[in-house]
């Protein structure tokens, strides 16, 4: 199962109540807040674990549904364009089949959420190349390592995990 982290602001705005905590693997959590860029409502999801950073649009007030299925398939689309095996994708997205609606937990995780939208613009043709941008940057907390990278060697080390 996967886990949404949402801040406060988000689960106002998404109408939603989280569920207790609860103990999730970081490499199937991520925080997601929202923020603005050029008068558009964005939700950016960083991976726990990672640092891997998604953005989608598009996702108005009380669409929860909508926001876990748009992140699913940017998700995937994202990783197919940066080249990740499919069977590898398949079975970290069979995680999805579930997924739990959390607060957030990781003032490190918030800290680089922060630093993503700082380096966000709007000068990118296309929302995956903005990412494939974005992911490339490296961060601290990951060993200076850049986000897509250790998200591929933890694909590779979580592929033997029971998926649903």
């Amino acid at each position: 199962m996967l886990t949404l982290r949402l801040t406060k602001e988000l689960l106002k705005d998404m109408k939603t109540t989280p569920v207790e905590e609860f103990s999730v693997a970081p490499f199937l959590s991520w925080h997601v807040n929202i923020y603005n860029l050029n008068k558009r409502k964005h939700i950016v999801f960083v991976n726990d674990l990672t640092r891997l950073a998604i953005i989608i649009d598009g996702i108005r007030t009380g669409q929860i549904e909508r926001l876990k299925d748009k992140f699913m398939l940017t998700l995937r689309e994202y990783l197919l364009r940066e080249g990740v095996n499919e069977s590898l994708i398949n079975r970290y997205l069979a995680y999805g089949a579930e997924v739990i609606i959390s607060k957030t937990n990781n003032r490190s995780v918030l800290g680089t959420m922060k630093e993503v939208t700082w380096f966000i613009e709007d000068d990118f043709y296309d929302n995956i190349e903005r990412l494939k941008w974005l992911n490339r940057m490296i961060h601290k907390p990951i060993d200076y390592m850049e986000p897509i990278s250790y998200f591929k060697e933890s694909l590779w080390d979580h592929k033997n995990y029971n998926t649903v």
